[in-house]
């Protein structure tokens, strides 16, 4: 049954993609085709009251211009529709006539060609009323600040708060107290496609829009949404994705190439509409990692037993919600890592600036406060003179423990045995005396002249899916007495992570037949039910599980007699009981993902320079369906990590970004990747798993930072509480004083 599970085949889209052959949305061209343009707004904050582009439409070539009067409703958004389609005056939606940052859209220019089109966009003359500009988010606490969004009652766009024992007389009884305020920053997805798109009308009178994203249907239900017009009348096909990491699954050029096609046709006119963003447009128009500040505060006894963890944290949301209420929703959740804490206080809050937006991006809300979790680890391992593996084993989640939320984690715990994997290989040994680091595999610290070495660990979980959740696909068997032919249908996207490769050894293995006779139909609204996004770790959890439920009623179908044989499925996630001890309690996720890993490092005092000689990184999958994959996803993970613990240093200035092309924000490159990066697979089966597949392409990125940062505490003898850790702040100051 399973001859393909566990075999590293070849990806789809290969060979492909190594020729040139595959298309991205910026490579779709049509006969008749013309241009749209995008005018963004040059102020972060401001009141449209005129937009008069009256000179624009004089120029010759140019077709259309569209503003916020086009849009029959003009509001979107991925969670809630707190965002204009385009910004300006005498708008269907309330309050849309402002701009909240610096990508906000004004208006669609549609000419012959781009050239004109970008020509048509410097006629354009907007009439601005400048508003207060609130970049810090503490700004926009305070209650005289300026409301954002005026139909809110003050600038905080999620709160959660979670109590769970006796914090305050668990501190008061602690041996030691570590308190800390740790700061991670915005972070830009530099996917490798910027976004582009095509619209037009198919043969069933749809609009149809060819593009890159992360949910099909999502796009769909949005766009369907802002013009007033049934979902079955709107079409959305995916395109080969240059990559997303999260950054994709916001709408971005959807409704405006949408309405471009619709209002075009309105006119008498029915040709195709093509658009892509230049990365400066990208970088403005998308939205980023949420920036935390996170105020910890962790007691624990000289056995080295956690006893109370505070966390108080603020995130900024930017302009827009996005998915800022699930990535604080993970965030609190996962606070205080994967630990058995007794007493725990979780304070979160997600607040409107004037930034651009915050939203998604690989394990989203998870990297951030396992950079202080683990860093308070560390600190009180350091503090008390205990190993810091041997700390962690001390006080690591078991089964049947409870979270801060009151309930345990679903069965299937591994964080022990991958941590045990991850310290064994780099160089721990459990002794009588507990876990020790040998003395062969010790940094040489901060003692030992101009280049110094060190060594750190850390380790992390996320959940994957966002519950309830729910994922359709269809498997149908051609052929008379024996299967030639297998198509499945599902709207997933495949990233570049290789997701559709994967569709195939799911159906090959329910089926026994080979992959090479299984066609994969994927990420088009008008051939699958909605699949869900391509998100948060749970492709192949919930799309193995509906395609293997989809290939067996299939085969049945099969044994008796129907040809072809037609299999659908809709799978919805588990249950997670949320009642412990006869009380009801909020409900983990229906699975995680564990993961340890350890760095090691090496810094020249002289000039600040580091590098990473080595990355364990050990990571339970469930199973792994294609094993090459698998280590992509950690390898790249990883390097992802990297940049954002030591180089991403995403900046904004007043509203405006100012590392706004990849000549500015640097980005990790071939130089930058670990002289040796150990990925290490462990198979512990997810009882609710496909085969017994977890979710685990986010899970890579969560500890790097903390273990990168402890490796320099380890190798200099300061602690850093704040990312990126750039190359001028490891200089070793006094001792350059001292020669000068």
């Amino acid at each position: 049954m399973e001859q393909f599970i566990g075999r590293s085949i070849k990806r789809f889209d290969s060979v492909d993609k190594v020729t040139g052959k595959a298309l991205f949305p910026g490579d779709i061209n049509f006969p008749d085709q013309v241009f749209m343009h995008t005018l963004f707004s040059p102020y972060p904050h401001a009141i449209i009251k005129q937009v008069e582009f009256g000179d624009a439409l004089q120029i010759p070539g140019v077709i259309a211009v569209l503003t916020s009067e086009d849009v029959p409703l003009n509001e979107y958004g991925l969670i809630s529709n707190d965002q204009p389609v385009l910004c300006g005056p005498n708008s269907s939606k309330t309050y849309s006539d402002r701009t909240r940052f610096i990508g906000d859209q004004l208006a669609l220019i549609i000419a012959e060609n781009d050239h004109i089109a970008k020509k048509a966009v410097q006629m354009i003359r907007v009439e601005y009323q400048a508003l207060d500009i609130i970049t810090d988010p503490n700004e926009a606490l305070a209650k005289n600040a300026s409301i954002i969004h005026p139909d809110c009652e003050s600038n905080i766009l999620f709160a959660r708060e979670i109590e769970f024992g006796c914090i305050g007389s668990a501190l008061d009884e602690a041996d030691i107290i570590i308190e800390s305020v740790y700061r991670t920053p915005a972070q830009e997805h530099v996917f490798l496609q910027p976004e582009a798109g095509i619209a037009y009308f198919d043969e069933q009178d749809r609009i149809t829009v060819v593009t890159g994203g992360q949910w099909a249907h999502g796009d769909r239900r949005q766009i369907a949404h802002a013009l007033l017009m049934p979902e079955a009348k709107i079409r959305v096909i995916y395109a080969a994705i240059g990559g997303a990491f999260g950054g994709k699954e916001d709408i971005s050029v959807q409704i405006g190439l949408a309405l471009a096609v619709k209002r075009l046709d309105e006119m008498g006119i029915r040709r195709p509409v093509k658009t892509i963003w230049s990365r400066k447009e990208s970088i403005y128009g998308h939205p980023k990692r949420h920036p935390f500040t996170i105020r910890a505060k962790w007691g624990a006894k000289a056995n080295g037993k956690i006893t109370a963890a505070s966390m108080v944290m603020v995130a900024d949301a930017g302009a827009y919600a996005s998915s800022t209420e699930a990535v604080l929703s993970v965030a609190t959740s996962l606070a205080v890592g994967p630990y058995y804490i007794p007493n725990v206080y979780i304070h979160a809050r997600a607040v409107y600036t004037n930034n651009i937006p915050s939203g998604a991006f690989r394990a989203f809300g998870s990297p951030q406060v396992t950079f202080a979790a683990e860093m308070q680890i560390n600190k009180l391992a350091h503090a008390l003179g205990i190993d810091p593996v041997e700390f962690r084993m001390r006080n690591l989640i078991k089964e049947g423990e409870l979270t801060p939320i009151g309930t345990p984690l679903p069965q299937g715990i591994s964080i022990e045995k991958v941590l045990r994997s991850c310290a064994t290989k780099a160089g721990w040994k459990n002794t009588e005396k507990g876990w020790q680091l040998d003395e062969k595999s010790k940094g040489t610290g901060p003692t030992n002249g101009g280049t110094v070495k060190g060594i750190g660990i850390a380790a992390g979980y996320k959940g994957f899916g966002i519950p309830p959740d729910e994922c359709w696909a269809a498997v149908e068997i051609f052929g008379e007495e024996n299967i030639e032919k297998v198509i499945v249908r599902n709207a997933g996207a495949d990233m570049g992570q290789g997701s559709h490769s994967v569709y195939k050894q799911f159906a090959s293995s329910m089926l026994g037949v080979s992959v090479e006779i299984i066609e994969v139909i994927a990420s088009d609204t008008s051939t699958s039910e909605n699949s869900g996004s391509a998100s948060a770790s749970r492709i192949t959890f919930m799309t193995g599980n509906a395609i293997l439920g989809a290939a067996e009623i299939a085969q049945k179908k099969w044994k008796i007699g129907e040809r072809p044989a037609l299999g659908e499925f809709l799978y919805r996630s588990p249950e997670i009981s949320s009642s412990h001890a006869g009380k009801t309690k909020e409900h983990p996720n229906f699975g995680y993902g564990y993961v340890a890993q350890a760095v090691e490092v090496e810094i020249d005092r002289e000039t600040g320079a580091s590098r990473i000689l080595k990355v364990i990184s050990v990571n339970d999958v469930g199973r792994a369906i294609n094993p090459l994959q698998v280590k992509g996803q950690i390898e790249g993970a990883v390097i992802q990590a990297l940049g954002y613990a030591k180089m991403e240093n995403f900046r904004q200035e007043n509203g405006e970004p100012i590392t706004n092309s990849l000549a500015t924000y640097l980005v990790p490159t071939i130089m930058d990747i670990p002289a040796k990066l150990e990925s290490v697979i462990i198979e512990e089966p997810d009882p609710n798993g496909p085969l017994g597949a977890r979710g685990m392409g986010e899970m890579p990125f969560v500890p790097f930072a903390p273990a990168f940062i402890s490796a320099v505490h380890d190798a200099v003898g300061t602690w850093f509480d704040q990312i990126p850790l750039l190359q001028e702040k490891l200089i070793d100051r006094e001792k350059l004083e001292q020669v000068s």
